[in-house]
C-alpha cells in the first residue's frame, strides 16, 4: 500500500509540475537562466580544480598519507577514520557538494565503512570562505567585516555537530575497540602512501583523464539540480503555494520575534541559498543581527538544492541519507545560536554606528572580492573551454558515437 501511495504521489507531483510549466513558460525560462547563469559563471569554474585535485590525490595515496597523519584527532573527535580529515579540509575550502563526494569515494575505495561515510558526509559539507566572505558579506551585504561572523559561526558549528555525530551507530558497529595510533609519525603516514601507490597500476594520463571526466560528469548533474531548483523555486512563487506556506510560519516568526518581512526570502533560501541570502540582504531592518541568524540557518541547512544534490552523490552507495539530512538541521540551529553568542565580540564592537546602520560605504577590495569578481567575469569562458574540450575527449574516446 506505502509503495502504491509514493507511486501516486510522484506521478502526480511531476505531472502538476509540468501543467505549471506549460501555463508559466516565461517564469520558468528567467528562472532557468538565473539557475544556468549562476553554473556557468560561480560553480563550474569555482569546484571543478578541486574535484581534479581531489580525484588525483585519491588515486596518488596522498589521501592515505593525510589519513595516517590525522588519524589520531580524527578518530577520537569524530570516530572516522584519518583519511576524513581530507574531505574535511576540502569541504570547507571548495564549499558543497565536495565533502560528500570525496566522502563517496572514500567509501567507494573502502577507507570508510558505511557508518563511517555518514558521520563524515554530515559534517564535510559547508559553504566555502569565497562564498562566504565574497558572495554574501561583500557581493549582498557591501561589508566585508560580516564575513567573520558568519565564517566563525558556521564552520565552528560544522565541527560541533561532527562531534554530536560521533556518536550515531555505534550500536551498529562491531563490538570492541577500534584500533589506532595515537602518536604523529611522518614516516609511518609517507610509508602508508608508498604502499597504496604500488597497488596503483593505471598510468598517470589514464588516471588524469578519468579524474576530469568524472569531475565534469558531477559538476553537469550538480548544474542541473541548481537549474530544477531555481526553476521550481519561482514556479511555487508564481502559483501562490510559496505565499500561503509563509502566511503558515508567521507564528514561528513571531514566537522568535523576527520581522515577518523575512518569511519568503528565508522560505527561498531554504530551497536554494544564493536566492534566499540575496533577498535577504535587501531587506533594511535593524538590527542586522535578524539577518545574520537567518542566513547562518540557511548555511547549516544547506539548502534543498544542495541536499537533492548530495542524495544523488551518495545514491551509488550505500550512505544513507537521512543522518545528513539530520545534521543540517543540527548544524542550521547551532550556527544560528552561535551568531547570537558572537555578534557583539566579532561584529558589534569591532563596527562603527555608520555600519550599523546599514550604510554602504566604499570597501577596501579583499581577496575573496577579487576572486570573485574574477569568475563573474572569466567564468563563463572557463567553463565554455572545459566543455569544449570535454566534448572533444569523449568524442575521440568514442569515435563510433554519432
Amino acid at each position: 500500500m506505502t509503495n502504491k501511495f509514493q507511486t501516486l504521489l510522484i506521478f502526480v507531483s511531476i505531472v502538476t509540475m509540468a501543467v505549471i510549466l506549460i501555463i508559466y513558460p516565461g517564469q520558468a525560462f528567467d528562472a532557468s537562466v538565473r539557475g544556468l547563469k549562476m553554473w556557468w559563471e560561480i560553480v563550474f569554474p569555482s569546484l571543478l580544480p578541486f574535484f581534479i585535485t581531489a580525484e588525483l590525490l585519491i588515486g596518488f595515496g596522498v589521501v592515505t598519507f593525510i589519513g595516517t597523519l590525522f588519524e589520531p584527532i580524527m578518530r577520537p573527535l569524530f570516530n572516522v577514520p584519518g583519511a576524513g580529515s581530507f574531505a574535511w579540509m576540502m569541504g570547507m575550502a571548495s564549499g558543497y557538494p565536495s565533502g560528500a563526494k570525496i566522502t563517496t569515494r572514500l567509501r567507494e575505495e573502502g577507507v570508510l565503512s558505511q557508518v563511517e561515510a555518514e558521520r563524515l558526509v554530515s559534517f564535510t559539507n559547508a559553504s566555502s570562505p569565497l562564498f562566504i566572505f565574497g558572495a554574501i558579506a561583500v557581493g549582498f551585504f557591501h561589508n566585508a567585516q560580516l564575513g567573520l561572523l558568519i565564517a566563525v559561526a558556521h564552520y565552528v558549528g560544522n565541527a560541533l555537530v561532527g562531534i554530536c555525530m560521533r556518536f550515531h551507530g555505534t550500536k551498529e558497529q562491531e563490538s570492541g575497540s577500534i584500533n589506532y595510533s595515537k602518536r604523529f609519525s611522518i614516516k609511518r603516514a609517507f610509508k602508508d602512501m608508498h604502499q597504496t601507490r604500488m597497488k596503483q597500476k593505471e598510468p598517470l594520463g589514464h588516471m588524469l583523464g578519468q579524474a576530469v571526466t568524472q569531475s565534469i560528469q558531477t559538476l553537469l548533474m550538480i548544474g542541473g539540480f541548481i537549474i530544477l531548483f531555481s526553476v521550481l523555486t519561482s514556479l511555487l512563487l508564481v502559483t501562490g503555494i510559496t505565499p500561503f506556506i509563509v502566511h503558515l510560519m508567521q507564528f514561528l516568526f513571531q514566537m522568535v520575534s523576527i520581522p515577518l518581512a523575512f518569511a519568503l526570502p528565508f522560505l527561498s533560501g531554504l530551497f536554494e541559498i544564493t536566492i534566499g541570502a540575496q533577498m535577504i540582504s535587501q531587506i533594511q531592518t535593524d538590527p542586522i543581527l535578524h539577518h545574520l541568524i537567518l542566513i547562518s540557518f540557511m548555511l547549516g541547512f544547506n539548502g534543498l538544492s544542495v541536499q537533492a544534490q548530495v542524495s544523488s552523490i551518495i545514491a551509488k552507495t550505500d550512505i544513507r541519507f537521512f543522518p545528513y539530512f539530520f545534521a543540517r538541521v543540527l548544524h542550521g540551529i547551532v550556527s544560528s545560536v552561535l551568531v547570537i553568542l558572537l555578534y557583539h565580540p566579532l561584529y558589534a564592537s569591532r563596527i562603527t554606528d555608520t555600519v550599523l546602520s546599514n550604510a554602504h560605504e566604499p570597501m577596501t577590495p579583499n581577496i575573496f572580492e577579487h576572486v570573485f569578481n574574477l569568475l563573474q567575469s572569466y567564468g563563463a569562458l572557463f567553463t565554455f573551454t572545459c566543455l569544449f574540450l570535454y566534448t572533444l575527449f569523449v568524442l575521440v574516446k568514442n569515435p563510433s558515437t554519432k
